[in-house]
């Protein structure tokens, strides 16, 4: 095994501290681990549970709380997860989007907090913005009757504010990892508000994991208590998470209902193959069908923050009220972007990757990649912004000529080929010249706004961050090895 791996001795995920728990009534299965006397349990792929909240273990107010929210039956992921954490064991759970992870983690977190209220009594880690701010809703929403008091920790927003929050001992804390890390660092007397945690959650643990954040966690780890819990949830498996697996040498409870890079059966998914120069066009055909097709709410992916504040700038000028979110902005107004959606106030949200995880908004029934993503697992986790929790949906990708190879690399990965869309050529035409006058619009806005200024000065210190990171050089060679291996394709 490679011993430069960002699990080990010094870099503790899994805490070194229980007796072998009692088994489980689940069925299990003994997975690989270097230590044998304490072997993991794993459940893999198991059917669908017929339980209940009350069955699980939860307090009455629990159960109470969840049919108030109009959580009937436990999903798989938490009915195999929830007694696990009930019971002290660390948990690693892999499920697809949609599947109920939050609650799984959250609900017998605000249990045992009822049983002995202290702050702060979890930290909650997520990569993105806007993923924090949702779990803090759900959070809510689940400890409604607890007056639980829960704070957001993000980039973007007041430090200050931020620290004087922390020193009141909120009983949840989710962060991001970079202002976590800061703030643990600029403020002495921060550290100590963690000496007493109980539980430790990395949500969508698969990007939480990615080296970009090991120096992140390594901080954070440092002021949590040893004897913490550790919970791990994402919807996909990768190598750090396998590692983890592999070495971590308690009885940690690995669940997996993961097979592969694997989509909903009621996510209907298709594609429509244009020529390069009319993606707008064809994207304002697919808009102005929304209604007829029965669509509430749509979004659309770009691969670019430039690209998404230049199609805003376009479909407002062509009239369709949209919501614009990518990491360009402040945070205020992705947070006002993101209000706005789920709300109602507008139908369509333009959308970089920072909203492709976890974001649940249950009236969005159509995804479109306007820009096809580079990996296959992006792909899986935007079109799993709709189609959740048992309900239908539709994707839609936009391929070009220069997609053709990642369309394929992502039907192979999913073990099915996409579905035609289909359209009139003439009727998508029609309106041509309406879209080309727009976007000259849109591009001769976007000049006026000093976008590109701002762009230039934005890359200049994400650079200056992965060189103070040591990461810029390992990024480079990465780049020159994935270029040598397509032309050696």
């Amino acid at each position: 095994m490679d011993e430069e791996t960002l699990v080990d001795e010094n870099f503790p995920l899994f805490s070194k501290r229980k007796p072998t728990p009692k088994p489980s009534k689940n069925s299990t299965t003994t997975a690989q681990n270097p230590n044998p006397e304490q072997p993991l349990t794993r459940t893999t792929n198991p059917t669908s549970p017929s339980s209940t909240f009350a069955d699980l273990g939860l307090a009455e107010w629990a159960v109470q709380a969840c049919k108030e929210l109009g959580m009937r039956r436990p999903t798989p992921v938490q009915h195999h997860c929830i007694p696990r954490i009930l019971a002290g064991d660390d948990v690693l759970g892999l499920a697809q989007t949609g599947s109920g992870k939050t609650a799984a983690f959250a609900l017998p977190i605000l249990h045992r907090l009822a049983e002995d209220p202290f702050g702060v009594f979890a930290l909650v880690v997520t990569p993105t913005r806007e993923l924090a701010y949702q779990l803090a809703e759900q959070f809510r929403a689940l400890g409604s009757c607890l007056h639980l008091r829960c704070a957001v920790v993000v980039g973007g927003m007041d430090m200050i504010n931020q620290a004087q929050t922390l020193m009141q001992r909120p009983h949840v804390v989710i962060a991001t990892p970079g202002r976590v890390k800061v703030l643990l660092e600029q403020n002495p007397d921060i550290p100590a508000v963690f000496a007493r945690t109980k539980f430790l959650v990395l949500d969508e643990a698969d990007r939480v994991l990615d080296v970009g954040f090991e120096e992140e966690l390594r901080v954070v780890f440092q002021c949590l208590p040893k004897n913490r819990q550790t919970l791990l949830f994402s919807a996909t498996m990768t190598s750090d998470l396998q590692t983890l697996l592999e070495l971590s040498s308690n009885k940690a409870y690995f669940y997996e209902a993961y097979e592969g890079f694997k989509t909903v059966e009621s996510l209907k998914q298709q594609y429509i193959f244009v020529p390069k120069n009319v993606k707008d066009v064809y994207l304002l055909h697919i808009l102005s069908k929304m209604e007829e097709m029965g669509i509430r709410s749509a979004i659309i992916f770009v691969s670019t923050c430039r690209s998404c504040h230049l199609l805003s700038l376009l479909l407002e000028e062509l009239d369709l009220e949209v919501a614009a979110l990518h990491s360009f902005k402040s945070q205020s107004l992705r947070l006002a972007a993101v209000h706005r959606f789920k709300s109602g106030q507008v139908p369509i949200l333009l959308a970089t990757d920072v909203a492709s995880r976890g974001l649940d908004i249950p009236t969005v029934d159509l995804v479109v990649n306007y820009d096809i993503p580079r990996y296959p697992r992006d792909y899986v986790h935007r079109v799993g912004r709709t189609a959740r929790a048992g309900r239908g949906g539709l994707s839609l990708s936009i391929v070009t000529q220069n997609d053709v190879d990642l369309i394929h690399e992502i039907e192979a990965v999913l073990g099915k080929q996409l579905d035609k869309f289909d359209c009139k050529e003439k009727e998508v035409l029609d309106n041509i010249t309406k879209v080309y006058k727009a976007r000259r619009v849109a591009t001769m806005k976007m000049m006026d706004d000093g976008f590109e200024e701002k762009a230039k000065a934005r890359k200049a210190q994400k650079l200056k961050t992965l060189a103070e990171k040591g990461l810029l050089k390992k990024k480079t060679r990465k780049r020159k090895r994935e270029k040598a291996s397509k032309i050696g394709d």
